[in-house]
């Protein structure tokens, strides 16, 4: 197994991602640095490193060294209520055959902002924004008709409560 990994002037070990494995082994500064994005995601390096104790190359070249990693993303967050997509759901499916290719052609769709293999009653869960509810049903058709879905059960969101990216650095 080949590893990757960043190093700083002094040769010590910041970010190690193993290739072929899906997680990386973050030091603490690493950690700061994500949360600071996580709660900003345009705060200016140079702020970012007085938080941290780094320069803002410094902060700048981590931060990088994360994102060609695969560690992160920075990403704008979008309200779907204030952009005309007032209805959201969750779609449990159950298959057959590979899971893997159905899993795919969800991706595929555009209406689906997330595909996830699961373990339990459902093989897939994949989310939905939609227009209203004559959309979803529009949706759940396209859905049952991919090759390999036998059911689908849609989880309607009446209200979200929570909604974090703030994970992953404890």
């Amino acid at each position: 197994m080949n590893n990757r990994h960043a190093e700083t002037g002094n040769g010590a070990r910041r970010v190690t991602v193993r290739e072929g494995s899906s997680h990386a082994l973050l030091d603490d500064v690493a950690k700061q640095i994500i949360e600071q994005l996580q709660e900003d995601g345009r705060r200016p390096y140079a702020t970012i490193g007085k938080a941290v104790g780094l320069s803002e190359a410094a902060v700048r070249q981590r931060v990088q060294r994360l994102l060609d990693a695969g560690v992160m993303q920075i990403v704008a967050v979008t309200d779907p209520l204030q952009l005309g997509f007032p209805r959201q759901a969750m779609i449990g499916l159950r298959t057959n055959g590979d899971l893997e290719t159905v899993a795919d052609r969800l991706a595929g769709f555009e209406e689906i902002d997330y595909v996830v293999i699961t373990a339990g009653s459902f093989d897939l869960l994949a989310e939905v924004v939609c227009r209203n509810d004559a959309h979803l049903l529009e949706i759940l058709q396209k859905l049952r008709a991919v090759e390999g879905v036998l059911a689908t059960e849609a989880f309607v969101y009446l209200k979200l409560r929570k909604q974090t990216y703030s994970w992953g650095t404890a």
